[in-house]
């Protein structure tokens, strides 16, 4: 199993900023040198999330996504905002850790999913090549929580709520994600703030609300 690349970009696109209404406390950007983890169930909306942290970047330079379950679409990167993009797919975990490190050594910026069995002490290694390079990086583990000291935030997915269903019936209008943050980019604390997606291309954040039980999803 070996690897494949994909390569997108979108020179004649509108003008797609990410628009913050409230503030975040930069929780939600990707810092040079500081690993972000983006933790918790599929469906919650991680991976737009994931896409949506390398849309500043992109504007001047290519980003990439490290795609490990052959999901990654560039058309939906394209959706988030992304406009210079290369999917790297790498299924195999012996490969995984090189791949990443060739990524975090040449592009500004990744979004790099990790596939279960990778070595504790391969992603510390990994984390000190980001902080040398000063590479922004967002991690997505397919399972379970990164051990501790590879992020500098952790972003875990608490609940997610779906507008415009009441009643078990209608269209959907809106998600929103319920998120908790800690960490050293949370300064040492538990953080929680909700985002909201009604499929734009802007972020509204609100901080400080309550957080349902993990994994439930709220209809």
């Amino acid at each position: 199993m070996g690897v494949e690349s994909v390569i997108a970009s979108f020179p004649d696109r509108w003008d797609l900023r990410t628009r913050v209404q409230e503030r975040d406390g930069g929780l939600l950007s990707l810092q040079p040198g500081r690993p972000v983890e983006l933790s918790g169930p599929a469906g919650f909306g991680l991976t737009r999330l994931g896409y949506r942290m390398l849309v500043e970047t992109s504007r001047s330079a290519p980003v990439a996504i490290l795609d490990v379950r052959g999901w990654a679409s560039p058309a939906a990167a394209w959706e988030a905002g992304v406009e210079r993009l290369v999917v790297v797919r790498c299924p195999d975990p012996r490969m995984w850790s090189r791949v990443l490190a060739a990524l975090v050594d040449g592009v500004p910026a990744v979004y790099a999913e990790v596939p279960s069995g990778i070595r504790d002490q391969d992603l510390r290694r990994l984390a000190g090549l980001v902080r040398s390079r000063q590479t922004r990086l967002a991690l997505r583990p397919v399972e379970g929580d990164l051990p501790a000291g590879v992020g500098y935030l952790r972003l875990r997915a608490r609940a997610v709520r779906w507008e415009g269903t009441d009643g078990g019936h209608g269209r959907l209008t809106a998600r929103r994600l319920v998120l908790e943050a800690s960490g050293k980019g949370a300064a040492g604390m538990s953080r929680q703030i909700e985002v909201d997606d009604a499929g734009t291309h802007d972020l509204r954040v609100v901080s400080e609300l309550a957080v349902g039980p993990a994994g439930r999803a709220l209809g």
